[in-house]
């Protein structure tokens, strides 16, 4: 009706763009300010996207209805998980979103549509932290690489990508602090180094090049392909060794089946779940909390306009100060001894 309204009273129309010619407009915008992993992500969106709409993504976008997206938002719920669903759909209204504001359409059809409930299946966990001992068990049937991996993305909050990656010149012993461009979102991220991490990071074969990796078996495998799936299977691996994920006997999937794959409760990704309920256990603030994780919030970030390296090295909450990671999760853990006989292991 606004279309049409808008047609009557100016005399020109909106711009005929089709679903297809928007959808590679957005990718092509986003292109040079996302990573690989976010490009592919966003690819893989619009090709079900376009797959859905078949010869309509042709047709100009101001045919498509809210009824339509509802309608491909519940097709794609029976086919993958409803995380993957719901990121699906966040790419989706960001596209019609864009064409609003360029003036493609006068109505957004996806801005009311809700994403799906992530665990109505009773029979799928939610993704979860670890709890101490699960870290140890799992730190027991590592290697030494996957060992130190987990140490770095428990202590930094780090993603599985960016973990493998790092590399010595990303390390400041001196200072006591760590530094890297996040591969998800390019922010560049100044970390302390807790005292125990400091401590296995000196313990590492070290190497007279800055530019080599720490871990340059992950690296090479991240490398390779230019994403961590394979590393992410690995490490699922190693939460079966330790008896932390169920071995699954897959069955031949039938041809045209719908049967999506359940979200397992933990992966390298519940290393920050359990970074982040371990400072919020200890009372830091949340601004605090956000910087650390790398994560973004318009609220906070409207209150907390700033956050100094103090803040990172000792942050506090009202009167209690926790100085490292060993005092966090000393607390988290209840004050129950939860060291092991080696010093680098303060998990």
């Amino acid at each position: 009706m606004l279309r049409t309204f808008h047609e009557e009273l100016g005399g020109e129309g909106f711009e005929k763009r089709s679903l297809r010619t928007l959808c590679s407009e957005r990718l092509e915008e986003k292109e040079p300010s996302v990573s690989d992993a976010t490009k592919k992500f966003y690819c893989k969106t619009v090709e079900k996207l376009l797959e859905y709409f078949g010869e309509r993504a042709d047709q100009p976008i101001t045919e498509v209805t809210r009824g339509d997206l509802v309608r491909f938002r519940n097709k794609l719920a029976k086919q993958i998980n409803p995380s993957t669903v719901n990121h699906d759909l966040v790419a989706v209204k960001m596209i019609f979103k864009a064409a609003r504001a360029l003036g493609r359409i006068s109505e957004d059809p996806a801005e009311f549509v809700k994403p799906i409930r992530e665990f109505d299946d009773p029979h799928e966990e939610k993704r979860r932290p670890f709890t101490i001992a699960e870290l140890r068990t799992l730190l027991a049937v590592a290697d030494d690489e996957w060992k130190s991996m987990i140490r770095i993305g428990l202590y930094t909050a780090a993603r599985l990508s960016d973990v493998a990656t790092l590399r010595w010149s990303s390390i400041d012993i001196e200072r006591g602090e760590l530094r890297f461009t996040a591969r998800k979102t390019s922010k560049t991220t100044f970390l302390p180094i807790a005292g125990p991490l400091q401590n296995h990071i000196m313990g590492l074969p070290s190497s007279d090049n800055p530019e080599d990796f720490l871990h340059p078996r992950a690296a090479e495998i991240f490398i390779r392909r230019n994403e961590s799936a394979v590393l992410s299977r690995q490490f699922g691996d190693l939460l079966k060794q330790a008896g932390l994920r169920p071995v699954k006997v897959r069955s031949p999937k039938a041809a045209g089946s719908s049967k999506r794959c359940r979200a397992n409760a933990l992966s390298f990704h519940s290393l920050r779940h359990t970074a982040v309920s371990l400072l919020k256990d200890a009372g830091i603030p949340m601004a605090t909390v956000l910087e650390i994780v790398g994560h973004s919030d318009a609220q906070t970030n409207a209150a907390y306009t700033h956050v100094g390296r103090d803040a990172l090295i000792r942050p506090q909450s009202h009167t209690r100060r926790y100085e490292n990671t060993r005092q966090l999760a000393h607390r988290a853990a209840d004050r129950q001894d939860w060291e092991s006989e080696t010093p680098v292991l303060v998990i």
